[in-house]
């Protein structure tokens, strides 16, 4: 089971009480882009084995959105973030690279 911090509450909450929004970090595209543009957006997403960035919302909370790092093998959490940060706070990113050395995804890394 899952179990992330909300940075904007503070509460610790399983994933029973969040609710998942997909991957972090990716260019939102509106009505107004090319097909291609909004095809990738819509359907092209990383899927790695390992560490990924996603969305989530405390919805049994606060009801606010944060982003998360965690394993997607080991379900691990690194650490979670508020959603408006446009990339992850170095700190964390630190924080994997110790516990995944080699680690990669995007320019992230």
């Amino acid at each position: 089971m899952l179990i992330f911090t909300c940075p904007c509450c503070g509460e610790r909450a399983d994933e029973t009480e969040l609710s998942p929004g997909g991957e972090a970090h990716i260019e939102r595209q509106s009505v107004e882009s090319s097909d291609e543009a909004f095809e990738g957006y819509l359907f092209i997403r990383e899927n790695p084995r390992g560490v990924h960035f996603e969305r989530w919302r405390h919805a049994y909370g606060c009801g606010k959105w944060f982003n998360a790092a965690r394993c997607t093998v080991t379900l691990e959490v690194f650490g979670t973030y508020p959603a408006q940060t446009m990339r992850p706070p170095q700190d964390l990113l630190d924080h994997i690279s110790q516990r995944r050395p080699g680690w990669t995804w995007r320019d992230l890394a």
